[in-house]
């Protein structure tokens, strides 16, 4: 039993809401305590908000006490209600099953959208007489039956190549009522003379016949195999019983097609038989939810569903939402469901499994797998198709997490490299729009500080690089990340002080032990969720200035080093040494030289101290070696 109520507020002031809320907590009054679906409207009478409730009086009534609402956005909603509409129903599962039905068809402000792809393609068995069988992209409510949707398209096509070599039926458009058929109207076609079709037009094949092979085929599409197989087998020894030989062969390799088909089937534990399963990884604004249905030990199925949340829901409510959608999409009555967590409605009939270890665990965590390819799948399409928005979105986000006044539109970040005090380099790289801007990534050689002294030399590259901005008039970054905690955050600000520059740029520091983000003068780190962007966009800059830092330290130490080899030749001078690591690249390259190469670099004399100085040094590697 479903009975609907409309509860419309006669008028709404702009500015005394106060009084409006009063007249909606009298109407709320009136509300049944039993489960069923309320619907909130504006003042244009749109539904914004649609949701499903076991006391429809207690949650409806939740809505209006201030004191209960920590998020902004259901504070805003409520100022926009005006009316109220609500549904009794007999239980909670018809409640959700409606609430489902009701987001699609009115598509509310601030519900969880679905923003699932609607371009899959499906198997559609044709509420006909005498089904036809065929792929498309279109669901039609005319009672005919959908598979799918398959996220291959070759994965489709080559489940209804098998089922054509399986078995017969008709691809033709004729309209095959009883009458038409019975007056003679169609005359049979090649795929009956090519023995793909059993020649239904003339009558040649009843209906009942026609709808035995329907129910095999859909048995099929729903991933029960093993039931075709069955039959099959049964059927090959009847006819081997009869010493109907060639139609018991015929059977005999379908049934081999049959099981080499099912053997490239994921295969998990055999023990789990038609059960489904739900994984949820939930972010900010979106979540997505996987999708498995496993059939005699097979995976048969997998869909993902992208969610757009609106109101900060719970995980339990989205799984709720994808669960009432998938199950009716899929005409489901599976009896088992394996789930990351109880939702927040309980199905008849259903018993729904948290796992902890095991077999069922494992398949959970392939189905969270499944959802964080689907999720870096679509994060790569918004990234290539409108890279603008993301990187603002991405922008926004570490403005708001890391408390910014203005949006990060320029950073840098800073890191020391050096080898026991030698050798100090620092790095510094710049991101734009939160990416790498690597023609303005710059290297610094530490010229001050003796020792090793990382925090002296953080000093002195944040003072160069802010100090020579300053004297040419261009801008300053909106956030500077330094690649250390406390001592070398609170080293880089001395710089910034010094250059009179403190509170005109956002400076933080980020210690690599446990991630976390220091401000100047505060002693307690922000611990930001390790799978944030904000924190993925902060690494990506520390590990830039760190390749980038490195690579130059390691082009000093090794020129260094050569340079200190060299010099040990008696009659060879720095100018000298310059000159033929510019031609000759390394150590090795003059010692592979020939005397005429040299002789055009250094000249005769040179090249005589040279080469005789690689052959006393090949005589004594020698010597060592014997």
């Amino acid at each position: 039993m479903i009975t609907d109520f409309l509860h419309i507020c006669p008028e709404m002031p702009d500015k005394k809401h106060h009084t409006n809320g009063e007249k909606l907590k009298t109407l709320i009054l009136t509300l049944p305590e039993k489960p069923g679906v309320y619907q909130f409207y504006d003042q244009q009478e749109r539904v914004i908000y649609v949701g499903k409730a076991k006391n429809l009086k207690k949650r409806v009534s939740s809505y209006f006490n201030r004191d209960r609402h920590e998020s902004g956005k259901v504070r805003l909603m409520v100022r926009r209600v005006a009316g109220i509409r609500h549904i009794v129903v007999d239980t909670e599962l018809d409640a959700l099953l409606l609430e489902n039905n009701l987001i699609k068809k009115y598509q509310p402000r601030y519900n969880v959208m679905l923003k699932d792809d609607k371009t899959f393609p499906w198997i559609c068995i044709k509420n006909e007489d005498f089904p036809r069988i065929f792929p498309t992209r279109n669901l039609v409510k005319d009672g005919s039956r959908y598979f799918g949707p398959y996220a291959s398209v070759r994965m489709m096509n080559t489940l209804l190549d098998l089922i054509r070599q399986l078995f017969r039926y008709r691809n033709c458009n004729l309209k095959l009522t009883p009458e038409n058929i019975a007056a003679g109207k169609f005359k049979v076609c090649l795929q009956y003379h090519i023995n793909n079709c059993e020649g239904p037009c003339e009558g040649l094949q009843s209906a009942e016949d026609y709808q035995k092979t329907i129910d095999q085929i859909e048995q099929i599409l729903k991933g029960n195999l093993g039931m075709v197989i069955t039959e099959m087998k049964r059927l090959m020894k009847q006819y081997a019983d009869e010493h109907a030989f060639e139609r018991a062969a015929l059977i005999r390799e379908k049934v081999l097609l049959l099981e080499k088909f099912q053997s490239k089937s994921t295969v998990v534990n055999p023990s789990l038989s038609n059960v489904e399963v739900f994984s949820l990884i939930s972010e900010e604004k979106r979540a997505y939810v996987n999708y498995l249905r496993v059939i005699n030990g097979a995976i048969v199925q997998s869909h993902t569903l992208e969610l757009q949340k609106r109101l900060d829901e719970s995980d339990a409510a989205l799984l709720d939402m994808a669960i009432a959608e998938l199950r009716q999409r899929f005409q489901s009555d599976v009896k088992e469901i394996i789930l990351p967590l109880l939702p927040e409605t309980s199905i008849p009939g259903v018993r729904f499994v948290v796992p902890r270890r095991g077999d069922k665990m494992k398949l959970l965590e392939l189905s969270e797998r499944n959802a964080k390819y689907y999720r870096m799948e679509r994060q790569k399409h918004r990234e290539l198709t409108d890279p603008a928005r993301h990187s603002r979105r991405l922008m926004e986000q570490i403005r708001k997490d890391l408390h910014l006044n203005e949006m990060p539109e320029h950073m840098e970040c800073f890191d020391i490299s050096n080898t026991q005090g030698n050798y100090a380099v620092a790095a510094m790289v710049v991101f734009r729009d939160a990416r790498p801007s690597k023609k303005e990534y710059r290297h610094y050689n530490i010229r001050t500080v003796e020792g090793p002294d990382d925090y002296a030399s953080m000093q002195e590259a944040v003072y160069r690089r802010y100090r020579r901005l300053s004297e040419e008039g261009k801008p300053l970054p909106r956030l500077v990340v330094v690649d250390g905690g406390k001592g070398q955050l609170g080293a880089a600000v001395k710089a910034v002080e010094r250059l009179g520059l403190r509170g005109k740029m956002a400076i933080i520091g980020i210690a690599k032990r446990l991630e976390e983000i220091y401000f100047p003068g505060d002693s307690i780190p922000l611990y930001i969720d390790k799978t944030s962007e904000t924190l993925k966009v902060i690494q990506h800059m520390r590990d830039e200035a760190h390749r980038f830092g490195i690579n130059h330290h390691r082009m000093r130490r090794e020129k260094g080093s050569l340079k200190s080899q060299l010099t040990e030749i008696r009659g060879i001078g720095p100018v000298t040494i310059q000159v033929l690591l510019r031609k000759f690249r390394s150590v090795e390259g003059i010692r592979k030289a020939g005397r005429e190469e040299l002789e055009e670099v250094v000249g005769p004399a040179k090249t005589t101290i040279l080469l005789n100085y690689f052959v006393n040094l090949r005589q004594d590697e020698e010597k060592k070696q014997a």
